[in-house]
Order: structure tokens, then sequence, then C-alpha cells
């Protein structure tokens, strides 16, 4: 029985030397296009084969300090001036990046949770397989942007999982330290199945996340933090010469869900402590008001470990279950 194809096609060659900009082409019939295609922007900018980075933005489309930071690359990066090559896509779920939205407009699927995805599938389906079966298995380092999108706020962190495999573990937590945010955080995930990140650590790659503020916004700081860590990547890649730009960077870590602090009531939030903040076991870090009365106390949040207040909830209403704060712990 013959395997299915995905039907994604580049209109740029991955093996030919020199800067390469043009699309993943995805044939997408609809209302309004009946030949119509989801164009995926993409750049090459290759010296050679070896090594390869694969760097992505907008896996949810309503984050873009690694758009902005991605965009710059692929406009600057001289093919002479690296060793590889570098594939580039700024608004990899790009249906939900020209939406704003977290998820795709299209069938409302979450890039980051559909992996390793299908060729026959949904339009997000088929973006996840193409980057399973294409682009992840040419890579040697993948670095993935995120931050909070339009509901969370996070202080500016790279960060890498732990991984059965300690040598590929090692080599993941050496690029994040590369990578140079302001912190690095050893990353717990509460909802793995399907990311992009396990599919790609799954593959055996080097693979650095990153979460770098939020609020469905971009601040000049943090493109900067992003713009200096995806040079630092590369050039702790052995892609790109010269020398890494560093500073100081807090390690820490989320070891378990004692991290995370859920609303367990709809409300108006009311933080009670910042981003950065160092907050001590049992310390309110946020309260919850009722929105339909007055007269009435609200309901108190308390952190379940010591350490920095790493991430908040964004906007100004909470709903049961919202993920309210996470602390991270201060390892050095």
């Amino acid at each position: 029985m013959q395997s299915k194809r995905n039907p994604i096609t580049p209109t740029i060659p991955f093996d030919e030397d020199g800067a390469h900009h043009g699309f993943l082409r995805l044939p997408y019939s609809r209302d309004d296009s009946a030949w119509g295609s989801v164009m995926i922007p993409i750049s090459v900018i290759r010296n050679g084969d070896r090594p390869t980075a694969l760097f992505t933005g907008g896996n949810h489309g309503d984050e873009y300090e690694g758009p902005v930071a991605l965009q710059n690359l692929a406009a600057t990066l001289d093919p002479a001036s690296i060793t590889g090559r570098v594939i580039i896509v700024p608004a990899f779920n790009t249906p939900a990046f020209r939406a704003g939205t977290r998820t795709s407009p299209i069938d409302g699927g979450n890039l980051n949770r559909s992996f390793p995805g299908r060729p026959d599938g949904t339009v997000t389906e088929k973006i996840a397989h193409y980057f399973h079966s294409t682009l992840v298995p040419m890579a040697d380092v993948v670095l993935d942007f995120h931050s909070g999108g339009k509901t969370l706020d996070f202080i500016p962190f790279a960060a890498a999982h732990i991984l059965e495999d300690k040598a590929q573990e090692a080599a993941c937590m050496a690029a994040m330290r590369a990578f140079n945010a302001p912190y690095s955080m050893r990353l717990l995930e509460i909802d793995s199945a399907g990311m992009y990140d396990t599919d790609v650590e799954s593959q055996g790659k080097v693979f650095v996340t990153t979460e770098l503020g939020g609020g469905g916004t971009a601040t000049a700081r943090l493109i900067r933090i992003a713009r200096k860590g995806a040079r630092n990547l590369l050039i702790h890649a052995g892609i790109l010469k010269g020398t890494p730009e560093m500073a100081p960077s807090i390690e820490m870590d989320m070891p378990d869900s004692d991290c995370f602090v859920f609303a367990e009531h709809d409300g108006l939030i009311e933080p009670t402590a910042d981003l950065g903040d160092y907050v001590r076991q049992g310390e309110e870090v946020a309260r919850v008001w009722p929105t339909d009365r007055t007269g009435v106390p609200p309901v108190s949040y308390a952190a379940k470990r010591d350490g920095i207040l790493a991430a908040r909830h964004f906007q100004g209403l909470v709903k049961a279950g919202d993920c309210m704060a996470v602390v991270a712990e201060v390892l050095y």
C-alpha cells in the first residue's frame, strides 16, 4: 500500500547555496479561492548542507517577538558568513498568525498540539506533518520561539527539557545557555502530548524554545533578546562566524506541577506579586474578586513553593481552569 504524500511543496530549493526566499505552498480549496493555497513564508540561507539550523516563530499566532527577530534574520543573514544551512520560518502557523489568534481560524487546530500530524489531515495537521517528516529531519539544531500570547506574560527565558537521553539533554541545555536569555529554564511541560518540542526531541535533535514576554504584543527589549539569542545559537552550532554576546543569566527549574497556580473561580484577577518577584511558599500571588456583586471578599491564591514569579495571567478577567501564575525555583 502506497503511503500518502504531504501536499506541501516548497517554492525554493533547500540544496542550493545562497539566500532563497519563498513559500511552503499548501493547497487549500475554500469558498473564496477554489484552487487556493496557504502560503507559508520561508527562507533558506545556505553555504553547504551541514550543520543545519531550523528556526521557527508563530507556532501560536498571537506571539510576535520571534517572528520579528526571524524576519530580521532572514533579511540580513549573509550566506558568506555561515557554514551550513539556516532554514527560517517566521510564521510557522501562518493562518493563525495572519488572524492574530493562538489557534488556526481554518480548523481550530493548535499547531503545538498537532504533531506528528497527518499528510491527509486538516490544514494544521498537514503543516505539522511536513515539519515532522521533511524539515525536522534536515536539522541538527531547532529553535522555536514562543511567548505568552494574549493571555499570559512571562519573564524572558530560553528553555530546554529534561530528557531520558542524558547526552541529548546536555546538548540541549548547552544550547539553551548559549542563547543567553536573562533567564534559563529547565522546563516541565504540563501538556506535552502532540507538541512540536516532543516531536523534535524524539528525532534526536538539539532543541531550544523560549517564553519571551506576552500580552499579544512585543517590545524593543524582548526583540533584542530574541535577535541576540538566535545569533548566539547559530554561533554555538558552528554555523555563523563571530563571537557570541553573553551576559549573566539566572538558571531556573520547573520540576513539578506545584509550580503552577490555577484559578478555581471566575472573576476579576488582582495580582499581588509582579513578574520577577521572589515569593515564598504560602505567600499570596493573586486574588480573584467576583464580577457580579460588591461587598464579597476575594478568593486568595498562594504559591506552592519558593521561587520567582515566572509567568502570570495577563488579561484582567480570569476563568476557572486558567493558569494564573507560575513560580519557578532558582538554581543559581
